[in-house]
């Protein structure tokens, strides 16, 4: 199968180097031409100045980008240059209205469109071991699997068009309550003059274990914000969470509260700080370089 690539960000750059070093020879396309060919020096593959022609005769698209408005672009733009019968594979976290949207519009000229958010971070892309959420038809699921499993260690059907963003959706949720959390207790064991790594040693081999707890307590302790997933982005994910809550009436207490908190971190010039700055806002460390 021919596949291309579209979106060569902190993401999308490192699941590309896996399907590359697999030795499948990429269509690629990036906004910024710079980051394209800086793929292709270094891992090979081919592009064009357009998305369309840059994914002409590909079996398997692959998106990960921003926002609902840049899928929809994308997307529209590709589908008729794409191989009859050829899916989108959209990893970008969006609505699951577009998405829905999405596969409507490529089932009407004989394509297929998965929608198939992931989770791992940045970390998770770099280390081929991202969690891959999908909604879409069952056969185009498993005809892409071979595919994406490159750098995804799971990789599971949720439901139709429109399930993987909204499951997405339940993982932002998860995350958001648990980075506030473990951020409370940051702050409280340095408030009580306690050894942080003593505490979270001790606690971690628990009930309050987390990747969270694992990964970022010693971090939040430092005052360090630059690991990956921002802020922004973020809120932008919870932006799209209390929207669907709202239509499915959802009630999502410590979410809309947390999505508050990280308003605030914004406001302290926090935007592109990692998700654990939550912590920031409670004693207002100066975040180390």
């Amino acid at each position: 199968m021919k596949v291309g690539f579209v979106g060569l960000g902190v993401m999308g750059f490192p699941m590309a180097r896996h399907l590359a070093k697999e030795g499948r020879a990429l269509q690629l396309y990036n906004r910024s031409p710079a980051k394209t060919q800086m793929f292709i020096a270094a891992h090979g593959g081919a592009t064009a100045d357009q998305a369309a022609k840059a994914m002409a005769g590909v079996d398997v698209a692959i998106l990960c980008v921003s926002a609902d408005s840049d899928v929809r672009e994308i997307t529209s733009q590709i589908l008729p240059e794409l191989a009859p019968g050829a899916v989108v594979v959209d990893h970008s976290t969006t609505s699951a209205d577009v998405a829905r949207e999405m596969a409507e519009k490529a089932a009407a000229i004989g394509r297929q469109f998965v929608d198939a958010p992931v989770s791992g971070g940045q970390s998770g892309a770099e280390a081929g071991i991202l969690t891959a959420m999908l909604g879409g038809d069952e056969a185009a699921i498993e005809r892409i699997t071979p595919v994406i499993s490159a750098y995804c260690r799971t990789v599971r059907r949720i439901g139709p068009s429109g399930a993987g963003q909204l499951a997405k959706m339940c993982n932002q949720i998860c995350i958001s309550g648990v980075v506030q959390g473990l951020a409370e207790a940051v702050h409280f064991a340095k408030q009580a003059n306690l050894d942080a790594e003593a505490v979270f040693d001790a606690i971690s081999m628990g009930a309050a274990g987390s990747w969270q707890m694992q990964n970022r307590w010693s971090s939040m302790v430092d005052g360090r914000f630059d690991f990956g997933f921002a802020v922004d982005l973020m809120r932008k994910d919870l932006g799209l969470v209390l929207q669907a809550a709202r239509g499915n009436g959802a009630r999502l207490e410590v979410t809309a509260l947390v999505d508050q908190f990280y308003a605030e971190v914004q406001a302290m010039g926090g935007r592109r700080w990692d998700t654990s700055s939550l912590v920031a806002r409670l004693s207002k460390p100066e975040p180390k370089a």
